[in-house]
């Protein structure tokens, strides 16, 4: 994976905030669209879900998620050259009584700052993805995998 595409896939995360969001279900996986702010460091995606959301049971009863962002679609040109990054991982709730809470909130509303008041319902709950494995395409014939260090290491290159 060469500068370019490293400096792509960062500004793909970074810029986009809405992505489909894959959970195991009781009959099998579902895939709904979540609002997600990562973390600077790309060490975690954070997400603020409501309990009567399908997609929040599901990642309390199996942690394993799967987060998918996309290049927005271009009238007359070949989807399958858009880029792309899927990171799959494990998600944790963040404790209402924790610092690491205060942090991850701010972080989130930093990025999304409509956000805000959901942040006094109590039936939501602040989770962090932690990426174990992230495939980025950069467009047709141009596909990486990388782990979590390997995803950190861009961010921290200046990207």
């Amino acid at each position: 994976m060469n500068h370019q595409e490293q400096q792509l896939m960062v500004a793909l995360i970074r810029n986009r905030c809405w992505a489909a969001l894959a959970t195991q279900g009781s009959e099998g996986p579902e895939a709904s669209w979540a609002a997600y702010a990562p973390e600077p460091d790309f060490s975690g995606f954070l997400f603020h879900l409501s309990t009567l959301a399908a997609h929040t049971r599901n990642l309390l009863a199996d942690p394993r998620a799967g987060l998918a962002i996309s290049e927005l679609e271009r009238e007359g040109e070949d989807p399958q050259t858009l880029a792309r990054v899927m990171i799959q991982g494990d998600v944790a709730v963040i404790s209402r009584d924790s610092a690491a809470y205060l942090e991850a909130t701010r972080c989130y509303q930093r990025q999304l700052p409509s956000s805000a008041p959901r942040f006094a319902f109590g039936d939501f709950l602040l989770f962090r993805l932690y990426p174990v494995t992230v495939r980025f395409i950069g467009g047709f014939a141009r596909a990486y995998t990388l782990d979590s260090n390997g995803l950190r290491a861009a961010v921290q290159r200046g990207v």
